[in-house]
């Protein structure tokens, strides 16, 4: 789980609990007659990090119906809690596989134990439970919106895969790929608690609390992806927990290689597009301490392309924390709310 600090007590007491259910209803719906499928689903469980996504879900429910138990709420904001968590987990385990990651939480990948077969098998297991699950609300305005999510991550990362690469890519298009894989999933985890507290159909006042809530989600979710890239080239993998350097191995531009390109000199330029092929031809054979992973990173850090990159998701963060005071009302969840939106860029793992 994410930590937040400064989190309300009686939020955060009552965070934990619902985060418990959450667990537990993901533990029930995965659970197979068939041992090794189950063996499977305990690997992937140790997957669970952060929460980020169930976290949202389960604030934006306090935040919205005003209530830190969520009194009617709680079983459907329960429910899409897990069922927002399935999805992403699936597309974890997926993109360890296009990305040929070795580890992930401090643990092997279940590509690197079980192969890519047994890994795309299960990234599908995931998805299909996911659906399964949402089926009990009986809403099929809640399916819809998360499946159109779900279709806009895909959508997300066949862009990505299509400019892999590609080293002309603008940061338009970088921004593009990360808000479809990453923050509209994200926008709708903190959006969904608007939906649920009305009845299908009806409409949720003029539409501005649901609006704002998915576009402070959204921010946070493109704030979380330049961090997570940032920490694919300046963080320590024993702190990270998983592979790194996969983005230079994969041909894949991120933020920083982009501001990198755009602002140095022509020979400067130049070094750094060698270095980047060269990268990128060692594929799943390049390693995190190797030392054009370290040449690319000096010349990052130096240059001044990191902290910009840091600078833009902070930025981000504080057009979505100034979003969410401006709409919602004062209260413990809107507070624990904006103080999460803070540790999103100061994490380390």
């Amino acid at each position: 789980m994410l930590l937040i600090a400064g989190a309300d007590h009686e939020v955060g007491q009552s965070l934990g609990r619902l985060l418990q259910d959450v667990e537990a209803r993901f533990g029930a719906e995965l659970l197979s007659d068939l041992p090794c499928v189950n063996e499977l689903v305990g690997h992937v469980e140790r997957y669970r990090g952060k929460m980020l996504r169930p976290t949202l879900v389960l604030l934006s429910s306090m935040a919205v119906s005003g209530r830190t138990d969520l009194g009617d709420l709680r079983e459907s904001a329960v429910v899409t809690a897990t069922v927002c968590e399935m999805v992403h987990m699936a597309t974890l385990v997926h993109d360890d596989i296009l990305d040929g990651a070795a580890m992930r939480r401090r643990g092997a990948t279940v590509n690197q134990l079980r192969g890519n077969e047994t890994a795309v098998m299960l990234g599908d297991y995931l998805i299909s439970h996911a659906y399964h699950l949402c089926s009990s609300l009986g809403r099929a305005d809640i399916s819809r919106a998360i499946a159109r999510a779900t279709n806009t991550v895909c959508e997300g990362e066949l862009l990505q895969l299509s400019h892999r690469e590609d080293w002309s890519l603008d940061e338009r298009t970088y921004y593009e790929v990360i808000r479809r894989k990453t923050a509209s999933l994200v926008g709708l985890c903190c959006e969904l608690p608007t939906l649920l507290s009305h009845e299908p159909g009806a409409r949720n006042g003029d539409g501005r609390v649901g609006e704002a809530l998915f576009t402070f989600g959204e921010k946070l979710g493109i704030a979380f992806q330049i961090i997570d890239d940032l920490l694919d080239l300046s963080g320590d993998e024993g702190t990270v927990g998983k592979s790194l350097g996969r983005d230079l191995a994969k041909g894949k531009l991120t933020l920083p290689v982009i501001r990198y390109l755009d602002q140095a000199d022509g020979d400067s330029a130049e070094a750094m597009l060698a270095l980047l092929r060269e990268g990128a031809a060692g594929g799943e054979q390049h390693p995190a301490d190797d030392t054009v992973y370290a040449r690319v990173c000096d010349a990052l850090a130096s240059s001044g392309a990191l902290e910009q990159a840091r600078g833009q998701a902070e930025e981000l963060v504080a057009e979505a924390r100034t979003l969410l005071s401006d709409t919602l009302p004062d209260s413990p969840a809107r507070a624990t709310l904006l103080a999460m939106a803070e540790q999103v860029v100061v994490r380390r793992y």
